[in-house]
């Protein structure tokens, strides 16, 4: 089934999580204030791969990083557990926020490239590719890696045997 991952809705018809994490979203409304930012869900929820210590991931451009850092700051600074970083991540500066809301843990990462060139929405359509050639099978065991204590790249990367950097081979895997 094709996603378009850049909009919420499939996750109202999604799994029982899936739709959770849509209620979070909209109920609370987090991605509201950051429209102008392009925010897009990625990772395990909109691969239905969640464990219980996944977080809700959202990525963001931002064009002035201090333009950005206040609009999460101002929306989000009074949630539980805020806390913010900003750091070098592929040679571009980059700020994450962490903190949670509706028991669901959240994070929003940001960058100056457009969110469809960011690794997290790359890997994300790559792993959603190969979850949909490999089935149900295959999605248990990356579960079941994640759930034994890798992140979701070295998972894949474990069950499609793939070598090297996991980040990087699973970017090259259907080249």
């Amino acid at each position: 089934m094709k996603n378009d991952f850049t909009s919420i809705a499939y996750l109202k018809r999604g799994s029982a999580v899936q739709q959770q994490v849509y209620q979070i979203l909209t109920q609370q409304q987090v991605l509201r204030p950051l429209q102008v930012f392009t925010p897009v869900v990625v990772g395990t929820y909109p691969l239905d791969i969640a464990i219980e210590t996944s977080d809700i991931d959202i990525a963001c451009q931002f064009d002035t990083l201090e333009v950005f850092q206040h609009v999460v700051q101002t929306n989000f600074g009074r949630a539980e557990g805020f806390t913010t970083t900003v750091f070098n991540c592929c040679n571009t500066p980059t700020y994450v926020a962490n903190f949670v809301l509706g028991g669901f843990p959240i994070e929003i990462f940001a960058q100056a490239v457009p969110v469809t060139e960011q690794y997290g929405y790359r890997h994300m359509l790559i792993e959603h590719r190969i979850l949909e050639e490999k089935g149900e099978e295959f999605k248990t065991q990356i579960i079941a890696y994640k759930k034994a204590g890798l992140k979701t790249e070295p998972a894949f990367a474990q069950v499609l045997n793939l070598d090297g950097d996991p980040y990087e081979a699973l970017l090259a895997y259907f080249l």
